[in-house]
């Protein structure tokens, strides 16, 4: 039944989910950064530098808000991932031809449960009361996201070219590899920042949990194409009944 319900339902409720999520948490760090702002750029507990960390901000009254956020976009971020190769089996997205895909998509899958983990516990763990959890978790959900776009951009680059006639196919896998890598590379510059130069460790994390939000967004333009494949199909089975 729920193979059937994703095969008839509409593409527009697929990509409500990585659209929620990126709004929600894009609002979310939006508004931990104004509130930092607009308060005078008060020093917290945490904070070791002039630059206050999202962590340092999610630690203050601000918790609950960043806590519902991580475990929202945690599990939402997953989810996208999961629909994706839902669709693929019923044939609403471009079904993965070789086993090395299917592969792929599983280990990115696995990669988001971790980084959804290492992100829900990084927000209960903050960075005020429990310093060394907080920064393992980040950690964790750092190493997560990092092994899940890297599988995800290596299963869209072997789809692009099994499916060369579909040309949105090839736009997602180049935006998904440029935002990617944009984002691994300011990642490994944030490991390093954030023990020596903690001010440039600040913005670029901010810079990190913004850019995240573009990456969340690719998810919806690749769910968007299970409107392309529907109305394929209706075409093949339109031309089928001309011929009988």
């Amino acid at each position: 039944m729920f193979g059937l319900h994703l095969s008839t339902q509409s593409h527009r409720l697929f990509i409500f989910v990585p659209l929620f999520i990126a709004f929600f948490w894009f609002a979310t760090l939006l508004a931990m950064l104004l509130t930092w702002l607009i308060s005078g750029r008060p020093k917290y507990v945490s904070q070791e530098g002039k630059v206050a960390y999202i962590s340092d901000v999610g630690a203050s009254f601000l918790k609950p808000l960043f806590v519902v956020s991580c475990c929202i976009t945690g599990v939402g971020f997953v989810l996208s991932l999961v629909l994706e190769r839902l669709l693929r089996h019923r044939g609403r997205l471009a079904p993965s031809m070789r086993k090395r895909e299917r592969v792929l998509e599983i280990l990115a899958i696995l990669g988001s449960v971790i980084g959804m983990w290492g992100l829900i516990l990084l927000s209960g763990f903050d960075t005020a009361r429990y310093p060394t959890a907080h920064r393992l978790f980040l950690l964790i959900f750092a190493l997560g996201v990092v092994l899940s776009v890297i599988f995800t951009v290596l299963e869209y680059r072997w789809l692009a070219q099994d499916h060369p006639d579909i040309h949105k196919l090839r736009r997602a896998y180049l935006a998904k590899a440029v935002i990617g890598s944009i984002l691994i590379v300011l990642a490994i510059a944030f490991g390093i920042t954030l023990y020596y130069a903690p001010d440039v460790g600040g913005v670029i994390e901010w810079i990190i949990g913004f850019g995240f939000t573009f990456y969340l967004l690719t998810f919806a333009y690749d769910l968007r194409m299970a409107k392309i494949m529907r109305q394929k199909e209706a075409l093949d089975m339109a031309e089928r009944n001309q011929a009988l």
